[in-house]
């Protein structure tokens, strides 16, 4: 039977290690995982790093319980064991903090801890759970206010007190999954440089999947890198260049170039210009104010913000989807209110967040999709009365072949595709004839690193034919890359602005976080 600990550990917690020995994890003829042996010494900060798909969530989802491998051992601490669930996982002192909060929101960050232990008495003596609490958050690296509702709390304290749930219930060995993708660059690097301080004193291991390189070259000692279910290297982080370790996630792929940033011209004319535009924030209670935002031919304004501070609003805007109430929008000079006729004539393309929900039809083809710009015009652009399939088919095999778009054919549903796939369909259909104003939003959230280096460097290539871009992404590495001006928004307002040469990480950051 297994025993989880349900009270805090009287003193620090000792961190314990874990080898896997050629796990191996087959799905029916399908092998997710091919032998891997990984060793993550206690106190140590190891990386996880490889494409969607190439095993990652299998082996952590094989070492917590939640999978029983096909073949292969699993020790802590150099003792084979077997751990057949979570519970068992618990056990040995292994958990995870997930990528997305598992708290209850209406109750406080103390009711939380309380009611995560195994065992919760039917009455709580909250006079003694709260001497406890502070005796044991003494001991945490973390300050955290745990006498207030979590959904008050920010996104970066959700994280800490994701982090602080899994101390508290005693576990020494912790898996973080994509733990910054929340956070500011600020609030990343302190929680990240508070575990880091925890393995340096031997009170915890971590085993960390990311897929950004400054934060497995700045916190973590070794690296383990897998591809297609198979360990394909990895080692001590000091001794791997981050484009060696790009090369070894994705093989001999040849990544496109990114960086073909021509300077913005002087003389570039402004194609988009939002002016004293206000509209109510998805609440209704605040509302949305845009004073000044231009972007010019050939350049990319980067909106860099924490989510939830305007972004999803100032894009419907864009797309006509929430009615303003004051201000103006102008598109080449023309008022713009984002009718299918005054997107076509300023050659206005967009590429939402969640392509599948949000810019396509899941359960219409890939070639129906891939129509929708054109479907309604005849080659000379008048209106058309008849769809002409074949012609469709045609331009859809072009495109699917021009951005290496994986289909089994034209003719699937667009929702049988992978996420990059359907991005890749987006952007063929987006980018294709002319483009006078691209609005991208996260186009690159939860893909794999390949896709990522393709899909921005087609953005990239609209704006060197002249597209004037507006990039919305809550990845500061990805708007650093790509823009020519970063702009902040933050509680519905433009805060700061700052040429992308010019940056300064911590000063964005501490604009992001409302310290302005």
């Amino acid at each position: 039977m297994s025993i989880v600990r349900d009270t805090p550990l009287p003193q620090s917690g000792k961190a314990v290690g874990i080898q896997t020995l050629d796990i191996a994890m087959r799905f029916g003829s399908f092998t997710a995982l091919d032998r891997v042996s990984i060793d993550i010494p206690a106190g140590t900060f190891h990386a996880l790093l490889g494409e969607n798909g190439a095993g990652k969530s299998t082996l952590v989802k094989c070492i917590m319980g939640f999978y029983h491998q096909t073949s292969g051992s699993l020790s802590v601490d150099g003792r084979e064991v077997v751990i057949a669930s979570p519970r068992d996982a618990a056990t040995y002192g292994l958990g995870m903090v997930y990528q997305h909060f598992t708290l209850v929101p209406s109750l406080t960050g103390a009711e939380n801890l309380v009611i995560s232990r195994a065992a919760v008495p039917a009455v709580i003596n909250w006079a003694k759970e709260r001497k406890d609490l502070a005796a044991f958050m003494e001991r945490m690296p973390f300050k955290i206010p745990l006498d207030r509702p979590v959904k008050e709390l920010a996104a970066g304290e959700k994280q800490k007190l994701e982090i602080v749930k899994q101390l508290y219930l005693g576990r020494s060995f912790l898996v973080l999954d994509e733990p910054t993708s929340v956070l500011t660059p600020a609030e990343a690097d302190e929680m990240l440089g508070l575990m880091r301080g925890m393995t340096e004193r031997g009170e915890l291991t971590v085993l960390m999947i990311s897929h950004k390189f400054h934060e497995v070259t700045k916190f973590a000692d070794a690296v383990s890198i897998l591809r297609r279910g198979k360990l394909v290297g990895g080692g001590k982080v000091g001794e791997m260049s981050t484009a060696e370790m790009a090369s070894t996630m994705i093989g001999d792929v040849k990544l496109a170039e990114l960086d073909t940033r021509v300077p913005v011209s002087k003389m570039a004319k402004p194609v988009l210009k939002v002016e004293k535009v206000k509209a109510p924030d998805r609440s209704g209670l605040k509302t949305i104010e845009i004073e000044n935002l231009t972007v010019r031919s050939g350049e990319i304004v980067g909106i860099a913000g924490i989510s939830g501070n305007g972004q999803k609003e100032l894009t419907e805007i864009l797309a006509g989807q929430r009615p303003t109430e004051a201000g103006s929008v102008l598109v080449n000079g023309n008022a713009y209110g984002a009718t299918r006729l005054e997107t076509r004539r300023n050659s206005v393309r967009f590429i939402p967040e969640e392509p599948l929900q949000n810019a396509c039809a899941p359960r219409m083809t890939v070639s129906e999709n891939l129509a929708f710009r054109t479907f309604d015009l005849k080659q000379d652009g008048k209106d058309a009365i008849w769809l002409n399939k074949a012609k469709m088919k045609k331009r859809a095999t072009d495109l699917i072949a021009d951005f290496k778009v994986k289909t089994a054919s034209s003719a699937s549903p667009i929702a049988a595709l992978s996420g990059g796939n359907v991005q890749r369909a987006v952007l063929a259909r987006e980018l294709t004839g002319e483009v006078d104003l691209l609005i991208v939003s996260n186009p690159c959230f939860g893909l794999d690193f390949s896709a990522v280096a393709e899909i921005r460097a087609r953005i990239m290539r609209a704006r060197n034919s002249g597209a004037a871009v507006l990039l919305l992404s809550e990845d500061l590495d990805e708007l650093l890359e790509m823009s020519d001006r970063i702009m902040v928004i933050s509680g519905g307002k433009f805060v700061y602005e700052t040429p992308a040469l010019a940056a300064d990480i911590s000063v964005i950051g501490a604009h992001m976080a409302g310290h302005h």
